[in-house]
């Protein structure tokens, strides 16, 4: 199922500038894959620099979650949420576990490794992190895990061949990448089967 692109009015926002470290990326790449065109502005709260998306007609939207599923709802693209109400509570549990819980709760390098043991094993049988197809549940976690995954050498991705398939299968989609820089794999590693 391809992404679509829409021209689509969008309410005026406020905005305080944000890099790429405070959440915004996983908004914009958010934006992108719903066809959206560029312009949403977002500003930060607390020291965690949660993003809060303030609109004229409506209420502020505060934190990455609520604020993709705004964009995605907006742009008619409710598939990234999943299709069925079971499909949309998972999609809806695995961003919330794994970017807040997991990604944003792991400051320390000693996590890292913890953190990525769990991902690979749960991704042993799997090529999205919910559905069967591409959701926003893979695009939140790819912006948190990027961090993570681009400062690990080649040996150390070895270790984590579910986790890396993963990561190389979406940072390939249209769009989601943004900023980020692409991620190399070696990939005859990641086509066999370890044991």
């Amino acid at each position: 199922m391809g992404l679509c692109t829409l021209a689509l009015e969008k309410a005026p926002v406020s905005k305080a500038e944000l890099g790429p470290e405070d959440g915004s990326g996983g908004a914009d790449a958010v934006e992108e894959a719903a066809g959206l065109s560029k312009g949403k502005k977002y500003s930060t709260q607390g020291e965690h620099q949660i993003p809060v998306l303030q609109t004229n007609n409506g209420p502020s939207l505060t934190g990455l979650t609520a604020v993709a599923a705004h964009l995605v709802k907006q742009a008619n693209e409710e598939y990234l949420l999943g299709s069925t109400g079971e499909e949309k509570a998972m999609v809806q549990q695995t961003m919330v576990r794994l970017q807040v819980t997991q990604v944003d709760g792991h400051s320390s390098k000693h996590d890292i490794p913890t953190l990525l043991k769990d991902l690979n094993s749960y991704l042993a049988d799997k090529v999205h992190l919910t559905c069967y197809y591409f959701t926003l549940a893979d695009i939140l976690p790819y912006h948190g895990h990027h961090r993570f995954i681009v400062d690990q050498t080649v040996q150390e991705k070895g270790k984590y061949l579910n986790v890396s398939c993963w990561f190389c299968h979406i940072q390939h989609y249209p769009g989601i990448r943004q900023h980020l820089s692409s991620v190399v794999f070696i990939k005859n590693r990641l086509y066999t089967n370890s044991h």
